[in-house]
């Protein structure tokens, strides 16, 4: 074993050098959905909520029952009221999920927005550290991309989440591939090796 497999990561990526082609099955997997996803933007969105609806839905549900298994509890009402509030509006985003896709891709820009400001501050906090530079202009960026959605709103909640979506399983997608071909470059190294040894 070498050092650097010696680290708790590089003992996590031997142990699983010998399974890289799952790696890339998965990442194959995750590429194939986002092309799908990114095909039809409205039903990837209102599927990506429906799946938040469950969630939620799902959440409350438990709320609801641990608020009711500690009764003796002082903060039991408090538990019960946003357990309640929880899975009420998980059950909202059931019946509308047209709604819902509106309602979060509006406060995906706000939010979007409030985290650019936060890293606009941060770096210039961190003014005289090299490379504050680049966390305000990743800032900015963020304000920009958070300013379009506002902008673009309702119209582009239709298709921001489905969008969000498909990207990130596309880009998944391709790291998982990346992650399985470099194991699979280890594991015929390692054999390289014992072979040679």
């Amino acid at each position: 074993m070498t050092d650097a497999e010696k680290t708790p990561l590089g003992a996590a990526i031997h142990e699983v050098t010998g399974k890289w082609g799952w790696f890339v099955a998965l990442g194959v997997g995750e590429l194939v959905l986002g092309g799908i996803a990114s095909a039809d933007l409205l039903a990837a969105s209102l599927a990506s909520v429906l799946v938040i609806g469950v969630a939620m839905t799902f959440a409350g549900l438990l709320q609801i029952a641990h608020a009711l298994s500690v009764r003796g509890w002082r903060g039991m009402l408090l538990w019960l009221f946003a357990g309640l509030v929880y899975g009420a509006a998980g059950i909202i985003v059931l019946f509308d999920p047209l709604l819902a896709s509106l309602t979060l891709s509006l406060t995906a820009g706000l939010m979007l927005i409030a985290a650019g400001v936060m890293r606009i501050s941060a770096g210039i906090r961190m003014r005289p550290t090299t490379g504050w530079q680049w966390i305000v202009a990743a800032g900015a960026f963020t304000v920009c991309v958070g300013g379009f959605v506002v902008a673009a709103w309702p119209t582009i909640g239709l298709w921001f989440l489905g969008a969000l979506l498909a990207v990130d399983l596309i880009f998944r997608g391709w790291g998982l591939i990346a992650f399985g071909v470099m194991l699979r470059a280890r594991a015929s190294r390692h054999s390289a090796k014992r072979a040679v040894a």
